[in-house]
């Protein structure tokens, strides 16, 4: 698996790393993973994934676009929607689930087969095994 981190505390980036790789084995029809939070980026995506995107541009994608994504979800939700749970972006080749997470965000690609909403819940309760809950 191919994996990128920003250097940052130690123990914290162990502990991220692991909820990375945890959340492989929710479904096979996970390609990639990438958790931002404050500020520090873990990713990893699955061997052998075929179209799939650079990993500069899954960077990028990750530091600007899903932020920018998530807040004007969640600006929406917030005015009288219940707020933001999560958020589906379809693209060509691949579907990006994204949780909003305390100082980040969490960013699951799937397959184009995968229905993201029966990932929803495996994820968040990964998520507070890990610690960290999903925003409401």
């Amino acid at each position: 698996m191919t994996q990128t981190t920003r250097p940052g505390p130690e123990r914290d980036d162990h502990d991220l790393q692991h909820l990375v790789s945890d959340l492989f084995g929710v479904s096979s029809d996970i390609r990639y993973v990438s958790l931002l939070r404050a500020g520090r980026l873990h990713s990893r995506q699955r061997d052998g994934i075929s179209e799939s995107s650079s990993v500069e541009s899954d960077r990028y994608e990750e530091l600007f676009v899903n932020p920018a994504l998530l807040n004007l979800a969640a600006n929406r939700g917030n005015l009288d929607c219940g707020g933001l749970a999560w958020l589906v972006v379809r693209y060509g080749h691949f579907q990006q689930f994204i949780l909003p997470i305390r100082d980040g965000h969490l960013s699951v690609c799937l397959e184009l087969r995968a229905r993201p909403e029966e990932h929803a819940e495996p994820i968040r309760q990964l998520l507070a095994a890990h610690l960290l809950e999903a925003q409401a």
